[in-house]
């Protein structure tokens, strides 16, 4: 639809209150779609896969800290980047299955490129606490956890306490060298 309007003598100013208006309407038009959810989304490049297709949305992989799954991948991955790796740890295995690692609490994301850099897939990485029956105990400001299955044993979890963190890591680390050293001693000592 076109609208006319007729000239008069002093145009200036009516065109000044025609634009003012036009632009008002404009900016009310574009906020009633934008509230009432109709307004054009254009697609940005995270939104496209590798043909230009927009990427289909999916759910974040959880996975708990300390623990891995396995998710598939499309095929001719080249590369895999990691948003913060502090959170969670990718490997890609062949048969194009991803290994996903939880190395900390929070969420990142990791893009899987194909080898001219073209976005294949692009996920969220949700890392959660623990799923055993974790037993967590404040000594003031201090905290241990232990996991509770049936007895209850120290364990090492993020947010503990230095102290107990320290402890407990130390003591880890020294079993499982003594186990290290015990089966390499062991099997050089075997007979040939």
């Amino acid at each position: 639809m076109m609208l006319r309007f007729a000239r008069p003598a002093r145009s200036q100013p009516i065109s000044l209150v025609l634009l003012v208006l036009s632009v008002a309407l404009a900016c009310g038009l574009f906020a009633a779609e934008a509230a009432a959810g109709t307004a054009i989304k254009h697609p940005d490049a995270k939104d496209l896969q590798a043909n230009g297709s927009p990427a289909e949305q999916s759910d974040p992989v959880v996975v708990h800290v300390d623990q891995a799954k396995l998710m598939p991948m499309p095929d001719h991955v080249g590369t895999i980047i990691v948003g913060n790796p502090l959170i969670a740890d990718v490997a890609l295995q062949p048969g194009n299955l991803l290994v996903v690692t939880g190395k900390g609490f929070g969420v990142t994301n990791f893009l899987a490129l194909d080898r001219s850099g073209k976005v294949l897939s692009e996920r969220q990485i949700q890392v959660k606490g623990p799923q055993d029956n974790v037993v967590v105990v404040y000594r003031g400001a201090e905290r241990e956890s232990y996991s509770c299955l049936p007895t209850c044993e120290r364990r090492i979890t993020l947010g503990d306490g230095p102290s107990y963190f320290d402890s407990v890591l130390n003591q880890s680390t020294t079993r499982n060298g003594q186990a290290s050293s015990g089966s390499a001693g062991s099997a050089s000592a075997a007979p040939r």
